[in-house]
């Protein structure tokens, strides 16, 4: 690939990527991102041959600002695995909430080509640290079943919470003692088993 053509399919990733975040994942046409891009509407078909992989460029993106934001939690090996359980919940928390447009995106695997652009690859790799965490805390469970429901919890807290249901609910103004709870009904009792 020619140096104009990588910067032009990078300028098309960038250009998604900003648009997912002011206006949402609905707004990621190829009509729009070539035209904010300054690109005939034809010319992203160049790099990326369906709208899907061009959304699987922008969604792999959010993947891997999210695990930039995990790396920290995950390499902290002197932390105990239920602290850094909560720990990485609230950075999916605050990454889903501050990014809602992209969060969204990013696990519509319905909508994208998850396999041929590697999306599959930048996705998975933070459910294993999660089911690898989750069999550190409870050994005598089955990982992948807990870190599944406990990922669906995470995941309907961060919907529920941004669209403002939960707080009117619970009446409270921070997601923390959800977490906690959610830990709690995964793991059990933090302290006890």
């Amino acid at each position: 690939m020619t140096e104009s053509g990588k910067s032009l399919r990078e300028r098309l990733v960038d250009v998604g990527v900003d648009l997912v975040a002011e206006e949402g994942a609905q707004a990621l046409t190829l009509r729009e991102i070539a035209r904010r891009a300054g690109v005939s509407h034809g010319a992203p078909r160049r790099y990326f041959p369906t709208h899907l992989e061009l959304l699987s460029a922008i969604a792999r993106r959010g993947f891997a600002q999210l695990a930039v934001r995990a790396a920290t939690i995950l390499d902290d090996t002197a932390a105990d695995p239920r602290t850094r359980l909560g720990a990485l919940g609230g950075v999916y928390l605050d990454f889903a909430l501050g990014n809602r447009g992209m969060y969204e995106l990013m696990f519509r695997h319905d909508l994208l080509e998850s396999g041929h652009l590697g999306l599959r690859d930048s996705s998975l790799p933070l459910f294993r640290a999660l089911v690898e965490l989750v069999a550190e805390a409870r050994p005598e469970q089955d990982a992948r079943v807990v870190a599944g429901a406990l990922w669906a919890n995470l995941h309907g807290i961060a919907q529920l919470w941004g669209w403002g249901s939960l707080q009117l609910a619970t009446g409270t103004a921070d997601f923390a003692p959800l977490l906690r709870t959610a830990l709690d009904a995964h793991l059990g009792p933090e302290g006890g088993r």
